[in-house]
């Protein structure tokens, strides 16, 4: 049988371990009671952000899918109503301030799946949402390069889900990025590309061209596959937002 061994927590009292590994029954009789305060508290607010996050990329989804129905015109509605949804996002970081830009991830994810459940062009979507996210951070103060990042993780996030053409929409969704800081200017450009090397690295075939480090050896024969084309099964959208 393992001899039991005593490992330190932080104030240096002793907790019991079996066989290399801290007990909980250790830890909780550790922490106290304002350890199992801040713990609880803890749990509680991931579940929160867990929920605000999840409810806004459904509201977005049902936005875009709404509006784009409504309209009846996939293509070029598709692309209208994500620019508008980005818009009013930008408009709410006005008035809450730009901590909201936070959830530009979860606003990207719902736009794709919107465009997905609509049949829609989603690697013209993905570039048209960096540009006008990178333009509308710039409008309102807020960190034009993190901005950028978060909301292209939920590009490529949203993209992978439901089975699109990621590498396509990684080229896509970079260049947008890159073009947009373009127009505020250099410091901007840099910025945004030193950040996005570390998105898309993992992703093969991505633009050379828009990033600072040239891939070597990678075919230009690279087929475009449109997103919609091999989309996969949609996660299930929900219609109570």
């Amino acid at each position: 049988m393992a001899e039991s061994k005593k490992t330190h927590v932080p104030d240096e009292q002793p907790v019991e371990d079996v066989g290399g590994k801290v007990t909980t029954e250790g830890i909780r009789e550790e922490m106290g009671e304002a350890g199992a305060t801040v713990k609880q508290g803890v749990i509680n607010s991931f579940q929160i952000i867990t929920q605000v996050e999840t409810g806004l990329v459904n509201l977005a989804r049902n936005t875009v899918t709404d509006a784009v129905n409504a309209t009846g015109t996939v293509a070029g509605g598709a692309v209208t109503v994500a620019r508008d949804v980005l818009k009013g996002t930008f408009a709410a970081a006005q008035e809450a301030g730009t901590g909201l830009l936070d959830s530009t991830r979860s606003i990207a994810k719902g736009i794709i799946y919107g465009v997905g459940d609509v049949g829609g062009d989603v690697v013209t979507v993905a570039g048209q949402t960096a540009r006008t996210v990178v333009k509308g951070a710039a409008e309102v103060g807020a960190d034009v390069a993190v901005v950028a990042k978060r909301t292209i993780d939920g590009l490529l996030e949203a993209t992978k889900e439901i089975g699109g053409n990621v590498e396509e929409v990684a080229k896509v969704a970079v260049g947008g990025a890159i073009d947009a800081a373009g127009t505020i200017g250099e410091s901007a450009v840099k910025a945004v590309r030193n950040i996005l090397v570390g998105v898309v690295e993992g992703v093969k075939d991505v633009a050379g061209a828009a990033l600072p480090k040239p891939r070597t050896g990678t075919s230009t024969g690279h087929e475009t596959q449109d997103a919609v084309t091999t989309r996969g099964t949609l996660p299930e959208r929900d219609s109570t937002t």
